[in-house]
């Protein structure tokens, strides 16, 4: 092992390796849980010193890991006895291009850091979770990140025009055109992003710009069910343009959830309901966004007015418009804060999972007759992406019976498989996923996934043990 850390001190100088002590807080996730001891953190410069380490590696075997923000939710950094190869000194915005509405940045930006660089220039990079400001693009590209805007924007994957990757042999992979249509062979770029660093290190990329909204409108609405909050979604974004750029779900038990772990919040809504949704419309449009002589922008004016209709109609039940900015944030950091929210009780059974929309009330069904079946007691907190179908089931049982909290997990993961979805839906599979990689997962799709990894990675260099279930 000492000769592998004066190697790797070789590359990168040996202020960029950490080990003992100084590598303990790489050994935690965010929620402190134990990810193993890795031989050391390595902090690479550039891709050359990537390519040098991972040529390194492959020579003698040994596992690399990478690491960007130390975000993820499925055990995608375990590093026992592996290089854990952080990507945060790599953090460059290289070049923005305004024009071209496009950012070339590299592998250690943090998402955060994009987003206030592009609004110097009227833009946005619309990927946007929780954890921007200390999660890193790199990761977000390794594991297809989703977030609130997918509805209007897509997943990170669909923002991405290109990539530098170095493969396990060290040899550089460079995607980095800015083009929109390159039909040029096999989508290389689509390959890596979302491979969550199995195939090849992700250390920059050319993503997607969008103009900045010239008005946002933000609302807390309470309904009598998802089917008629879906039936408000498709008809605003008709009546909009598409401009709904985020419709999310909390229920009840989640709003008292929020209130128990931040006592200073405030409730939604005077009374309580059962269905909760944060809908935001925005628009680029200056005749949408111009406010008229009442001070209100038309894209306000609209959406008051389709919200009387449906209280007219009886599906919507109250509704709340933000004013200002500061009531908008309010609404925002209660969705925000979920995962902290979700995981201030112990034990926390949890499942990422997505169904087709017209679905989501029939699983949202069978999720409360599952809990019902088992602990009737427990309490059941999952909040959601409604607009796109992904649902993160949160429940907290109300005992530590390991045997009953697998089953509750393994009834919803089936229930969600039967209505035709998926049991990872935006956080990736890591090593917490890969039972039902094995068990889900057409084998025909997994027999290629492990040819092509054995080909791009003959020696199972990289993040071994993440994604794919064992051969």
């Amino acid at each position: 092992m000492h000769g592998m850390i004066e190697s790797l001190a070789a590359i990168t100088g040996s202020a960029h390796i950490l080990t003992g002590a100084d590598a303990a807080p790489y050994s935690v996730d965010w929620e402190g849980t134990p990810q193993g001891d890795p031989i050391a953190v390595v902090r690479p410069a550039n891709t050359a010193e990537v390519a040098e380490i991972l040529r390194l590696a492959n020579d003698t075997r040994t596992p690399v890991v990478p690491i960007s923000g130390n975000t993820g939710l499925a055990g995608g950094t375990a590093a026992e006895g592996s290089i854990l190869l952080s990507m945060a000194r790599m953090n460059a915005i290289r070049t923005i291009r305004p024009a071209a509405r496009t950012v070339v940045v590299e592998a250690g930006a943090i998402l955060s850091k994009i987003h206030d660089a592009v609004a110097e220039h009227g833009l946005i990079f619309p990927l946007l979770f929780g954890a921007r400001g200390t999660a890193m693009i790199g990761g977000a590209l390794s594991t297809n990140a989703g977030g609130s805007n997918v509805l209007r924007y897509g997943n990170t994957r669909d923002l991405c025009l290109g990539i530098e990757a170095v493969l396990p042999t060290g040899e550089v992979v460079d995607l980095m055109h800015q083009l929109h249509k390159d039909n040029s062979g096999y989508d290389l770029r689509h390959l890596l992003i979302g491979a969550e660093g199995t195939l090849g290190v992700i250390t920059a990329a050319v993503l997607k710009l969008h103009p900045a909204p010239l008005a946002t409108t933000t609302a807390m609405l309470a309904v009598k069910s998802v089917d008629d909050a879906l039936g408000m979604l498709n008809r605003l974004q008709r009546e909009t343009g598409g401009a709904v750029q985020a419709f999310e779900y909390m229920p009840q038990a989640f709003i008292e959830a929020h209130m128990e772990r931040f006592p200073d919040a405030r409730a939604p809504f005077d009374e309580n309901h059962a269905i909760n949704i944060l809908l935001e419309i925005a628009t680029t449009r200056p005749d949408e966004a111009t406010p008229g002589d009442d001070g209100q922008p038309p894209v306000a004016a609209r959406l008051e007015a389709a919200l009387g209709a449906f209280l007219e109609d009886g599906k919507l039940i109250d509704a709340v418009v933000a004013q200002n900015e500061a009531q908008r944030t309010e609404m925002w950091a209660r969705r925000e804060a979920s995962a902290e929210v979700c995981r201030q009780h112990d034990p926390i059974i949890v499942n990422d999972i997505a169904v087709p929309l017209d679905r989501i009330q029939t699983l949202l069904d069978r999720i409360a007759a599952i809990i019902a079946a088992h602990d009737p007691g427990a309490q059941n907190i999952t909040v959601g992406h409604l607009g796109d179908g992904n649902l993160h089931f949160s429940c907290w049982p109300t005992t530590h019976n390991a045997a009953l909290h697998e089953m509750i997990h393994s009834e919803v993961e089936q229930a969600t498989i039967d209505l035709g979805g998926s049991f990872s839906a935006e956080h990736g599979i890591g090593t917490h996923k890969r039972d039902s990689m094995a068990k889900h997962k057409n084998p025909g799709a997994l027999a290629a996934m492990h040819m092509i990894k054995a080909a791009l990675d003959p020696n199972g260099i990289l993040n071994p043990g993440k994604l794919l279930p064992d051969a």
